[in-house]
C-alpha cells in the first residue's frame, strides 16, 4: 500500500469503516495505545479486500505496511527507533520458501 493508488484505496476503506460504524451505531475499532493491537488498521484492510471483491477487482496476494514508531534517532531524522515493516501473505501459494535468520544476525 505504498503507492498513491494503494494509499487512496486504504483511505476509502477507512471512510467505509467509519460510515458503517456510524450507521450501525457501533464504536469505531481502535488501535491499542501500545500500538501492538491494531484493530482499526485490521478492519480497514479487511474492508478494503471486501470492497475489491464486491467490485470484482482481483485480490491482493499480500499486504505490506510500514509503521513509523518510536523517537527520531536524531533531530529532523526520518529514522525512528521502532520503525518496522509488516507483511501479510494472503495467498499462501505465493510463498516460495521459508528460512530462519541465524541467531548471530539477530543481536
Amino acid at each position: 500500500m505504498a503507492t498513491t493508488a494503494g494509499i487512496d484505496q486504504v483511505r476509502l476503506a477507512y471512510e467505509s469503516v467509519l460510515t458503517i460504524a456510524k450507521e450501525t451505531d457501533r464504536p469505531l475499532p481502535a488501535n491499542g495505545s501500545d500500538l501492538l493491537r491494531r484493530n482499526l488498521d485490521c478492519a480497514v484492510i479487511e474492508t478494503l479486500h471486501q470492497i475489491r471483491e464486491e467490485h470484482s477487482d482481483p485480490p491482493f496476494d499480500s499486504v505490506r505496511g510500514v509503521f513509523v514508531e518510536g523517537r527520531p534517532l536524531y533531530p529532523t531524522s526520518g529514522f525512528h527507533a521502532k520503525t518496522h515493516v509488516q507483511v501479510c501473505i494472503r495467498d499462501l501459494a505465493r510463498i516460495k520458501g521459508v528460512f530462519r535468520v541465524p541467531k548471530r544476525f539477530l543481536a
